[in-house]
């Protein structure tokens, strides 16, 4: 038995990343009912709408979910107001994840429930302090990975590392999976399986803005940059993000306001250089906010169901499996 599955009762170990302004009730909803660990983006929701978003789902799937949490873009309170907010409602088979170190407390909050708690970090250090925290799941995120990085070391590297410290913790890596050939072949190299973003956020399910989502399944993985201009709300990380006319800019241009997105029942602006992305509410300039995007988009091609996402994977992982206990061998693909 693959000891991700096991611990998080999956039927694939595959973790969908908890994607701010990405992945909300709908796509963890059906990522979790195919089979896949579907993950709430908590991002910075207030308390009240964490309990309805939980419950929505918990409603609707009896499969494991997960929440996702970030402190480095919370204040203490608010995280562990979240963190609250969200283990009330959380089903048993519930697990959370979190992007960064959590706090020792927030750890302890979690831990103490029985529910497992997915820390994803980036560099091995950031792994030892992790399983001191009691984490249970190691995410390790290379810089394949879109979205914000958390280290600079390619994932496989990573994983050699960290496996190579730590021989028996349980792994996932983040960075260059997309498909189910993808998923066995970092089971290969020594890992537990896998979370995953990019993939999802062209699904019918996903909140991103139709842009975003049409922009991802056009590119290649030259079409992304690591870049440290998208600083607004999220200072200090650099970001895998799609190339756009702010990126191959060299000025900083003003961070006028660029756009406007709606949270709740109000209309909030969003300046150039923010770190929020174009989701289904965004109307303005989109072109020219961040779409963080993995270079694994080179074998994301269509725009599908979150479920049918799930089904290809499982497929091809299976095959895969299939293929290599008959004594098959593959070749990595290329991300160039």
């Amino acid at each position: 038995m693959n000891r991700l599955r096991a611990l998080l009762g999956l039927q694939l170990p595959l973790i969908q990343a908890g994607m701010g302004g990405v992945a909300g009730t709908r796509l963890c909803t059906e990522v979790s009912r195919a089979g896949a660990g579907g993950t709430l983006a908590l991002y910075k929701e207030p308390p009240d709408r964490i309990r309805e978003a939980v419950r929505e789902i918990a409603a609707a799937t009896p499969r494991p979910l997960g929440v996702n949490i970030i402190p480095e873009v919370t204040s203490p309170e608010l995280c562990r107001a979240q963190l609250d907010a969200a283990l009330g409602e959380l089903p048993a088979n519930g697990y959370v994840t979190t992007f960064g170190l959590p706090g020792a407390d927030a750890a302890r909050d979690v831990t103490r429930t029985g529910r497992p708690l997915v820390v994803q970090i980036g560099t091995p250090d950031d792994a030892s302090a992790a399983l001191r925290l009691g984490a249970d799941v190691l995410v390790l995120q290379g810089t394949e990975a879109g979205g914000h990085l958390l280290g600079e070391l390619p994932v496989a590297e990573l994983l050699y590392a960290v496996r190579t410290r730590h021989p028996d913790a349980v792994i996932a890596v983040a960075g260059g999976v997309a498909t189910g050939t993808d998923l066995a072949r970092a089971r290969s190299a020594g890992a537990d399986g896998a979370m995953v973003g990019t993939v999802f956020v062209p699904t019918t399910e996903s909140m991103a803005h139709p842009l975003f989502k049409r922009r991802i399944v056009e590119a290649r993985a030259d079409d992304t940059v690591v870049t440290g201009r998208y600083d607004i709300g999220w200072p200090a990380r650099p970001h895998r993000v799609l190339r756009n006319a702010l990126t191959e800019e060299s000025r900083r241009l003003p961070a006028t306001f660029i756009a406007t997105t709606r949270v709740g029942a109000a209309r909030i602006p969003v300046p150039r250089y923010s770190a929020t992305v174009p989701g289904v509410r965004t109307e303005g300039r989109i072109d020219e906010m961040a779409m963080y995007c993995g270079t694994s988009c080179d074998r994301v091609t269509t725009q599908d169901t979150a479920a049918a996402v799930v089904r290809k994977l499982r497929h091809e992982y299976e095959h895969e499996l299939s293929y290599e206990r008959e004594g098959g061998t593959w070749t990595a693909p290329s991300n160039r």
